[in-house]
């Protein structure tokens, strides 16, 4: 067997191939140092003193880890592997570079962990272009603004939270209250779109990731995805690199010219980890016992989401960050951190879940700071006052529950929100195109849903859907298209919908 120093020797004639200083490499070369204790997930080393911030250090065997405090005497070490399997008094040596992940096109179908190492049983992968897992955002000057829709096929989000393509939208709510499958969700309606996908799996069970994948697989998804999943059971500093390393990956295809989707399901765990390390390395607790940078490792990591410049190849990388809250408490330390970076979020209530409002989007309380600028026109004239409605509507039923006597303009508003939240449900994989959620959305905000009764208003929703293959082709296509909703065509829906309702109405 070789020894760890040739191994040392080889890889610093790769660094100096590769560009790198030949001094420093030598300096690379000469250092060795040694392990002085383990913990879970860190090792304390000593006789590195040229060893920096961030830097992949190796132990014997080829396991790695990464140089995170740098002391005068000594360094903590987050280990990418079992700490089981690294030994006290054993040799450390620098690598000369910090960590990277492999990149390209082979990536698409396949489930990787935070190393690059496949894990889904299909072989290996076969790429050899690389990039850092930690590269700094893109300036001002090389961003354009957020203008292109990115279409998730739920309506309540289309209409009422509408997210654009370069931009940072939030998902936060109670464990349990379908995070998860909107962002599921959002990556199954790309199938058509010529959109890359990544889903960044950090501390889920392995059951659940599972899970994601096969309904991803049943709807056809996984072609244009790659899931980059760290498990509760990895290693700490596994989990804390994975939103990194699956940021990279995304951005390799950014770069190309392309538009990115990417879901880190979910920071929370992403900041317990960053916590559970930094005791463990002894660096200072704040605010619950998290470290004083925790804004500042979320704020780095989704500050790379954006949309470049045409000069740049217009690219652009979207970002979902999932967030789970605690007894809807939406101002805790982590989650107040997030909506500050972010550009909006969208907030699942808990006890919409429970009286089967899905999904639970708490309209009130979500909001998209890109707004209508990242919305098709016809949805802009079509939904523009949906949400104000619906939040009067809401208001409106609170007081209702007292038994108060209501007029009749009253009565009429809460009936016609009834109708709207109603309409505004979904199932989970029933995914609705452009041209569906703007035939209904029209009717809706018309009060053509407002004679239904409320039992049959699924069934009308669904009758007034199908009317949409009636209309001229043309039609349809403009509808795709960011054009406004013309007078004729207004009233051509209008008139399908009001046919497709007549049973429903007699109904009542």
């Amino acid at each position: 067997m070789r020894s760890t120093y040739s191994q040392a020797i080889d890889e610093a004639l790769i660094a100096i191939e590769s560009g790198l200083d030949e001094h420093l490499a030598v300096m690379v070369v000469d250092e060795v140092g040694r392990i002085e204790s383990v913990g879970a997930g860190v090792a304390t080393v000593s006789g590195l003193p040229g060893v920096g911030l961030e830097e992949l250090v190796r132990f014997p065997n080829d396991l790695y880890g990464i140089a995170f405090n740098l002391d005068a005497d000594e360094i903590g070490v987050v280990l990418l592997c079992d700490s089981s399997l690294v030994r006290t008094g054993a040799d450390v040596f620098r690598t000369g570079r910090i960590m990277d992940v492999p990149v390209g096109e082979k990536l698409l179908g396949r489930v990787i962990d935070p190393l690059g190492n496949p894990i889904d049983g299909k072989g290996p992968i076969g790429t050899s272009a690389r990039l850092p897992i930690e590269r700094p955002a893109p300036p001002i000057m090389s961003r354009s603004p957020v203008t292109v829709p990115l279409q998730t096929g739920i309506k309540v989000i289309d209409a009422l939270v509408p997210i654009g393509r370069g931009q940072r939208e939030l998902i936060m709510g109670d464990r349990g209250t379908g995070k998860t499958s909107i962002a599921l969700s959002a990556i199954a309606n790309q199938k058509d779109e010529n959109m890359v996908c990544v889903f960044c799996a950090i501390g889920q069970k392995g059951a659940s990731i599972a899970r994601a994948i096969a309904r991803l697989e049943q709807c056809g998804a996984m072609d244009h995805t790659v899931i980059v999943a760290a498990e509760g059971s990895d290693s700490p500093g596994l989990n804390y690199i994975a939103p990194y390393a699956a940021t990279s990956i995304a951005e390799y295809f950014v770069e190309k010219g392309k538009d990115v989707l990417i879901v880190y399901d979910d920071l929370t765990h992403h900041a317990r980890t960053y916590r559970e390390l930094s005791l463990l390395l002894r660096r200072p607790p704040g605010r619950e016992a998290f470290p004083g940078d925790i804004f500042y490792i979320h704020s780095r990591l989704l500050e790379r989401a954006t949309h470049l410049r045409p000069e740049l190849g217009g690219g652009s990388l979207t970002a979902l960050p999932i967030i789970e809250t605690e007894a809807q408490d939406i101002a805790a330390y982590i989650p107040t951190n997030l909506i500050s970076i972010t550009d909006g979020q969208i907030y699942l209530s808990p006890d919409l879940f429970e009286l089967g409002v899905l999904p639970a989007v708490n309209v009130g309380q979500s909001v998209s700071r890109v707004g209508g600028k990242a919305q098709r026109a016809a949805y802009r004239s079509v939904a523009g006052s949906l949400k104000l409605a619906f939040s009067q509507f809401e208001e409106l039923e609170t007081f209702a529950r007292f038994g108060t006597k209501l007029d009749e303009h009253t009565r009429q508003v809460i009936a016609h929100g009834q109708r709207v939240r109603s309409c505004l449900m979904q199932r989970e994989n029933d995914l609705l195109s452009v041209p569906d959620q703007l035939v209904v959305l029209l009717a809706l905000t018309e009060g053509y849903f407002d004679n239904v009764p409320l039992d049959q208003v699924a069934a009308a929703e669904q009758a007034v859907r199908d009317a949409v293959e009636k209309l001229p082709a043309e039609m349809r296509t403009g509808l795709v298209e960011d054009k406004e909703l013309t007078d004729d065509a207004r009233a051509a829906i209008l008139k399908a919908a009001s046919d497709a309702l007549v049973p429903f109405r007699s109904v009542a």
